[in-house]
């Protein structure tokens, strides 16, 4: 027992208090933001905004750059998809859950590949590509990327490439030593499924007319 608890949280003695906390509060706002989300509330934003404020200032310390960047793209999107999410017309909402058009999809595939170019530079220019981790790291932006623009357009899809990038972090938050982020990964896919299949009703329920 005592073994498996060293290896969950062993490094967490090296790290300061302040640092220890400031994870476990971006940790919760995670959760709330992605409960919201599931929710389909507007809410999703504003705690997403203070989760990925925190996680920007201790990844910089950290010098995770890749990650850095995920939670610095995660911010200016929020603001963009609250903008987009609190459009109204005559108190109806405009912006409603949808599926992905053609157009959207070319965009997310353009998303997707720049994200890797520019990670990939990124990486070369401040000598981070050392590791396999840089390799995933790199997959796991782009997913991001895609699934929180696609979010921010109430973008069914975006579930899928939530769960994806999910289900990748949780081991490898693991191996980077972040025992209470990768917790927070593996809390974030089962709710992504569950968002998923919320948002698969609600349009069933709703269904888009083009």
């Amino acid at each position: 027992m005592n073994h498996i608890f060293d290896f969950l949280f062993g490094q967490y003695s090296a790290y300061q208090t302040l640092d220890i906390v400031l994870e476990i509060t971006a940790v919760i706002f995670g959760f709330l933001s992605v409960w919201f989300s599931k929710q389909n509330k507007i809410w999703v934003f504003p705690t997403g905004m203070i989760s990925t404020i925190i996680y920007v200032y201790l990844l910089l310390k950290w010098e995770l750059l890749g990650d850095m960047m995920i939670n610095g793209y995660y911010f200016i999107m929020s603001i963009y998809g609250w903008y987009i999410w609190s459009q109204k017309i005559n108190n109806q909402q405009v912006t409603s859950i949808s599926k992905t058009t053609a157009k959207e999809k070319q965009v997310s595939i353009a998303i997707f590949i720049t994200t890797l170019v520019f990670v990939f530079v990124v990486y070369k220019t401040f000598d981070k590509w050392t590791s396999w981790v840089a390799y995933v790291d790199t997959i796991t932006t782009a997913i991001f990327f895609v699934g929180m623009w696609l979010m921010a357009r109430r973008k069914i899809e975006n579930w899928i490439f939530w769960i994806i990038g999910d289900i990748i972090s949780v081991p490898l938050y693991l191996y980077k030593g972040f025992t209470f982020t990768s917790f927070q990964y593996l809390g974030f896919t089962l709710i992504a499924i569950f968002g998923y299949l919320a948002w698969k009703k609600n349009l069933n329920n709703n269904p888009q007319t083009v």
